[in-house]
């Protein structure tokens, strides 16, 4: 499954639906370690981590990037960042942590459904 992780257009009767793997985390179709869950947002530890805490937030909401987002989207952002504040007290990197984002498959976006890379726990370096 090479292409798993990225978007797969379909077309059923009029609805264009997006499915990611993330989609599938989201249905309960692919098994994660969730760390944080609500009605919009699902948060679990990244599967191949940067560092010692890489918790990937994702809206429920098939937002493909930054770029797709629309004015009526802002409060779930803004959400966003609260359960990552809430996470970084929880894993104990609230002194210091990189909250981050892929916008493209220029920036390195491989996964086109929205996230977030909370990553922590320790010194972190440059960015390229």
């Amino acid at each position: 499954m090479e292409n798993e992780g990225r978007c797969i257009e379909s077309l059923g009767s009029d609805i264009k639906k997006e499915m990611t793997i993330f989609g599938k985390i989201i249905r309960g179709e692919l098994p994660s370690e969730k760390v944080f869950e609500n009605e919009r947002i699902l948060a679990i530890k990244d599967r191949y981590p940067a560092a010692p805490v890489h918790i990937l937030i994702i809206p429920k909401k098939e937002i493909p990037n930054l770029q797709a987002l629309q004015p009526e989207d802002m409060p779930l952002i803004s959400e966003i960042i609260l359960v990552a504040q809430k996470l970084a007290e929880e894993f104990d990197i609230a002194d210091g942590y990189r909250l981050l984002t892929n916008s493209g498959e220029e920036a390195g976006q491989t996964i086109f459904h929205l996230h977030f890379h909370l990553i922590g726990g320790r010194r972190l370096t440059h960015l390229a």
